[in-house]
């Protein structure tokens, strides 16, 4: 009879997420995975199928937990649900700045298809939300439209975070969007 583990399936999630983030998938090591899990190689096997489908349950934990902070889809819909969005959505997890979704695209050449699958289905779910949010405040232009600029906008954004972007500055650049979009 085999010993009863000690971890559980979230736990493991919880501590691999920001060694995938740091790190990205391709330089992220088996040892390293070790290390913050504290699970050893055949304990994470016998949890996941490889390497690779940790990071898709780690992709899928990550964007699990941002929806459920519930960003855009606060009653009332509208400006102040985009706006916390973009504040919020970038959460910051052990130093790593950002959006963890946003960080793996870059990689998406060498992750399988499924990954392109998670983060797409993400941001069509992302761009709906910001739409529905946008369609609430009667805006003159398609709130589509507007939502595929904030989407962007929130990509960039993120992306910028690797370049250590001050928060002030970041916060600056958000109010000066949504002052431009509110008058769309």
């Amino acid at each position: 009879m085999g010993r009863p583990k000690n971890y559980s399936r979230e736990m493991v999630l919880e501590r691999a997420l920001p060694v995938f983030w740091k790190h990205g998938y391709a330089h992220t090591s088996l040892q390293e995975l070790e290390r913050a899990t504290g699970v050893n190689r055949s304990g994470l096997y016998a949890e996941f199928e490889d390497k690779e489908d940790l990071f898709l349950q780690s992709l899928r934990f990550y964007l699990a937990r941002q929806f459920n902070k519930g960003l855009l889809t606060t009653e009332p819909l509208g400006w102040k649900n985009v706006e916390r969005f973009l504040k919020l959505g970038p959460c910051n997890l052990d130093g790593q700045k950002g959006c963890f979704s946003v960080a793996s695209m870059r990689e998406l050449p060498i992750l399988p298809p499924e990954a392109t699958e998670i983060v797409r289905q993400s941001r069509a779910r992302v761009k709906q939300l910001l739409a529905k949010n946008i369609a609430a405040e009667q805006t003159t232009m398609e709130p589509e439209a507007i939502a595929e600029l904030v989407q962007t906008f929130f990509t960039g954004l993120n992306l910028e975070q690797n370049l250590k972007a001050s928060r002030a500055s970041v916060l600056r650049k958000i109010d000066q969007l949504m002052s431009v979009i509110r008058q769309l």
